[in-house]
């Protein structure tokens, strides 16, 4: 099967690990994986800060980037969530319409893809620490990933995983929302890393590296030894 892989900004300049073990997992779930050097974003940050004829303009790009793929996984589900819900609105009475309808049904994030798509659940994957997980808002209410990353981590070797309190509650970053409101947006966090710290767990890991970047933040800043990573990265280890 061959995928198309769409690396998020963030993830392409601050992150880029992120990506390499997508590649390393997918290829071990059997997948050809194909990235074009040419794509950028997918036009979600000037659409959120309303510049929504320069966010189409960036979409319309993404359209071209990714015509004629059957598959597109990316490890983001803001990425995705994006995509999925707001192409047929930004492309709405447009010659873009049709595709932008198709290339909504073609993107996956990540464990998504592995458990609706391939159906697979065990990579072989072997992590030795106690986990906590963040079920980021996009994730859950944009993309309704809920069971899949659990589904893949509970069959990691030597994992072990421990739910958080309120773990469906917003972290606080909401990409511009962190910039507007930061007071509000620093609260949230710190409640989030307040429960993900209760579990005792090393590891806290979600679907959204930009999620993890700001509760990064929120840990750092409170000397915590607590880690941050992503589920690609969970899911290459030990192979």
């Amino acid at each position: 099967m061959l995928v198309h892989l769409f690396v998020p900004c963030f993830i392409d300049q601050l992150y880029p690990t992120v990506a390499f073990n997508m590649v390393k997992v997918l290829e071990k779930a059997g997948c050809a994986v194909h990235y074009n050097p040419k794509q950028t974003c997918c036009g979600q940050p000037a659409f959120n800060a309303g510049f929504w004829g320069e966010s189409k303009e960036v979409c319309t790009k993404f359209l071209n980037d990714f015509e004629g793929a059957e598959y597109i996984v990316a490890p983001s589900a803001s990425c995705v969530g994006f995509v999925r819900n707001f192409y047929a609105k930004i492309f709405d009475n447009s010659a873009h319409l049709q595709q932008a309808k198709k290339i909504s049904e073609k993107v996956f994030e990540l464990s998504e893809f592995l458990i609706q798509v391939l159906q697979v659940d065990d990579l072989g994957a072997s992590f030795a620490g106690k986990v906590t997980y963040h079920d980021s808002c996009a994730g859950l209410r944009e993309c309704h990933i809920k069971t899949e990353p659990r589904q893949l981590l509970s069959k990691v070797a030597g994992l072990e995983l421990i739910e958080m309190n309120d773990v469906e509650t917003c972290c606080g970053f909401g990409g511009t929302f962190a910039v507007k409101f930061e007071p509000i947006s620093i609260a949230m966090g710190e409640q989030k890393i307040t429960n993900a710290q209760a579990t005792q767990a090393d590891y806290l890991v979600s679907t959204d590296m930009s999620c993890l970047m700001h509760i990064d933040g929120c840990l750092k800043n409170h000397h915590s030894n607590m880690k941050v990573l992503h589920l690609a990265d969970i899911l290459a280890s030990g192979y």
